[in-house]
This record gives structure tokens, C-alpha cells and sequence, in this order.
């Protein structure tokens, strides 16, 4: 087997944190091999840069927050997900360089080709198998957290304006790669968008590794 990498994207509130653990279930029962993880997060180096990337205590001018993102991802590459394919499983991540060009690029503003080539150093050249975009009105996904009885972070705090610009910047992601896109509406219900992105992520194993059953 192959290892294939699976991300999801989307703006604060779409759901790609639960939609990815849906996944993650059905495969699994499937008889996949799946290791989850998020980012910025994974091994405990990164947990501890999450911590400061998502305190609203702190200012971060916009490439000191670009640099510690790619900080926690390098180590997630080399320390888990990497290993992880090469035995031949299926990562399953919350989040990837998509996010870093949609929020540090678009969102903030920094030159798109400066923080291209800085993913690319910090994630060694990975692109994800599949990327699955749940795409939402930004406002309707803050408001789905305002909700939830949880405190905001220092991202979710950023003003709608800077999340208009980060839903433009996946949008435009997707459409210059549209094979490794699977884009869904957010407000779907969740059963459909279950349906949706197993169906997709099946093709791309078996694309990637032919039938089960060889």
C-alpha cells in the first residue's frame, strides 16, 4: 500500500473539523490504516506552538505567525505524518499548507509566491492526495462558533473582513487545482457532505493503490 494524505480546509466554522473525524471512523472500519492530525498541532513540539499562535493575549506581526505556522508543520511532516505514509497508511489532516496561503496570504496579506516557497521548505514538497474544502459565508461560520459556548481564539477574533479574504483564497486555490479539490457547500447537511467526501476519498485510493482485494 501506498500512503495517501487527506486534508480538509475551509473557514472558521465549516465543519472540517467534524466532517474529517467522520472520515476518519469510516475508513478505519473500512480496514485502513488512518492516523489523524491538525495544525498547527501533532507532535508535542507543535501543540506548544499552537498554544501561542492561538492566544489572543499575544500580538503577532503577520510573518512572525507565518514562521511559527511553518515551524509546527515542519515538525508534523518529519515527526508524523510522514512516517505514517510511508508504512503505507491514510493521514487524515485538519488543516495544511492550503490554510497557511489562504490565512497568511490572502488573509494578511503577505506575497503568495514568499509564502509558497516557504510551504514548500517547511513541508518538504508534500501535497495532500486530496483536499476536501467545505466552503461557507465566513459570518455564518462565526457565528456557528459564537454559538458553541466557546471562547473565541486570537484567529477567530481577526474581523470579518480578513475572513472574506481567506474564503476568496481558498476559492481561488481550488479552481487552479481542481483534481485535488473536492469542493462541497458547508451549509449541506451532514450526511450528504459524509457521503460526498467517502465517496471521493474511495476513488483516490483506489486510484492511488488499485482494488483492496490485488
Amino acid at each position: 500500500m501506498q500512503g495517501v494524505f487527506i486534508t480538509f480546509e475551509g473557514v472558521e466554522g465549516a465543519g472540517k473539523t467534524t466532517r474529517s473525524k467522520v472520515l476518519q471512523e469510516a475508513l478505519s472500519a473500512a480496514g485502513y490504516s488512518v492516523r489523524a492530525t491538525r495544525e498547527p498541532g501533532g507532535p508535542p513540539v507543535s501543540e506548544r506552538v499552537r498554544e501561542i499562535l492561538l492566544d489572543k493575549g499575544l500580538d503577532l506581526p503577520p510573518v512572525c505567525e507565518l514562521m511559527l505556522f511553518l515551524a509546527a508543520r515542519a515538525a508534523n511532516v518529519e515527526m508524523v505524518i510522514l512516517p505514517w505514509l510511508a508504512r503505507g497508511g491514510v493521514v487524515v489532516g485538519d488543516r495544511f499548507t492550503d490554510a497557511t496561503l489562504a490565512y497568511q496570504a490572502f488573509g494578511r496579506g503577505l506575497p503568495r509566491p514568499r509564502v509558497e516557497a516557504a510551504c514548500r521548505f517547511a513541508a518538504g514538497g508534500l501535497v495532500p492526495d486530496l483536499t476536501v474544502l467545505l466552503d461557507l459565508d465566513p459570518e455564518e461560520g462565526l457565528r456557528r462558533h459564537a454559538g458553541d459556548g466557546r471562547p473565541r481564539d486570537r484567529m477567530e477574533e481577526a474581523g470579518a473582513d480578513f475572513h472574506r479574504r481567506i474564503r476568496e483564497g481558498y476559492l481561488t486555490l481550488a479552481r487552479e487545482d481542481p483534481d485535488r479539490y473536492l469542493v462541497l457547500p458547508g451549509d449541506r447537511s451532514p450526511e450528504t457532505l459524509d457521503e460526498l467526501i467517502l465517496r471521493r476519498a474511495e476513488e483516490v485510493l483506489r486510484r492511488k493503490n488499485g482494488s483492496r482485494d490485488q
